[in-house]
């Protein structure tokens, strides 16, 4: 970061599938947030402009000089999986991969597009959740389909990456190395949700896979389908591919199952009373369980699970619904730890401790900005 003036800052956009969270950070080492501005519950909407509103007006009017930008990108497609400064070319094969993530890529694009507007000539940087697995084994990028697509660049990419680092980052400051060279599950359970497995701090499998909408039941995506219904669905139905594409990201999952919303918190203080938010959640923790079982097995076994994201920092009657009945590989939560959302939430007995870390995935961007713009000549 030598290239870096002091006294200045830069600006995190994260969008996600159902919030945009944005930070300012100084460029100190470390990067120290100054300011943040969310949007939540969008439930798919753009909102870019609103966005731009919610921002400091001596952050627009360069006061506090704005050196960089850095977005937070889900899906960069098979050649965009390293970090790296905005383009036209980059922005145009953006352009070109939107068909693979359309819950995301459009709004991105739109951030990217406003920004560039709005502080014109500040670098902007494109932060990819594909690439911290972008080293996952070969076995498990491949996709069972015929070889000439794996050719082109289909395989299992894996996102949530830049929560991934950062709970990595944060295991070792406060664990220290030799528990993060274990064997780890990572969970970022939000309205998107999906688990990675770590072992000698490298990726070893994930459960997203070509797109986002693999893996766990989510707030609005289904996770892993039988593809046979999908057929039987669009044949049934007369359905065109992007007429399902918005069906898979926007209608299943919790919302589907529950008929009145995906937000796990609204889920949670209704099933008492109605049977459909009672089985959405059901099936949710259900997922979860049966995951951390495949993911364990891939692994040889677990050392640590650790909550993240939404879900994941803030409910502790998921947490203890999707543990339940995972005694036998080693997890056994304490009642009151978990109640009070504590950094280990895990009994003094269990031999797989459980933590509990709030994501920062903004810091991740910020950090990410400095060093690219950095290396800059």
């Amino acid at each position: 970061m030598s290239n870096v003036a002091a006294n200045t800052c830069v600006v995190t956009i994260n969008g996600g599938s159902s919030s945009i969270k944005t930070a300012v950070y100084s460029s100190a080492d470390p990067p120290q947030q100054l300011m943040r501005a969310d949007l939540d519950r969008l439930n798919g909407q753009s909102n870019a402009s609103e966005l731009i509103d919610r921002l400091p007006q001596h952050i627009l009017k360069r006061e506090l000089p704005v050196i960089g930008v850095g977005h937070r990108i889900v899906h960069g497609g098979p050649k965009l999986l390293e970090h790296q400064l905005i383009t036209a070319e980059l922005l145009e094969e953006l352009r070109w991969t939107v068909p693979l993530d359309l819950a995301h890529l459009p709004r991105e694009i739109e951030l990217i597009e406003t920004f560039q507007r709005h502080l014109p000539g500040v670098p902007q940087v494109a932060c990819f959740d594909t690439a911290f697995h972008r080293d996952l084994p070969r076995v498990a990028q491949l996709l069972p389909i015929p070889r000439r697509y794996d050719a082109q660049g289909v395989r299992k990419f894996g996102f949530h990456g830049l929560s991934y680092t950062y709970l990595m980052n944060e295991l070792r400051r406060t664990a220290g190395d030799d528990a993060a060279r274990g064997r780890i599950i990572l969970a970022h359970l939000g309205s998107g949700a999906s688990m990675a497995a770590v072992r000698d701090s490298k990726p070893v499998d994930t459960t997203m896979s070509f797109t986002p909408t693999a893996g766990l039941v989510m707030g609005t995506r289904p996770g892993d389908l039988d593809p046979g219904l999908l057929v039987y669905m669009m044949r049934a139905e007369k359905l065109s591919p992007e007429r399902m594409d918005d069906f898979i990201s926007h209608e299943c999952g919790l919302a589907g199952i529950s008929e009145t919303g995906s937000d796990m918190r609204d889920l949670l203080a209704r099933r008492a009373t109605d049977v459909r938010a009672a089985e959405a959640v059901e099936l949710f923790c259900y997922s979860a369980r049966k995951w951390i079982g495949a993911l364990t097995t891939a692994m040889g076994g677990l050392d640590m699970l650790v909550f993240s994201a939404g879900i994941g920092e803030r409910s502790p009657e998921t947490r203890a619904e999707i543990c339940r009945g995972l005694e036998f590989l080693g997890i056994e939560l304490d009642s009151n730890r978990n109640a009070r959302n504590d950094p280990v939430i895990s009994a003094d007995g269990s031999r797989v401790s459980v933590r509990v870390i709030p994501t920062g995935e903004e810091s991740v961007i910020a950090r990410t900005v400095l060093e690219v713009i950095g290396k800059e000549p």
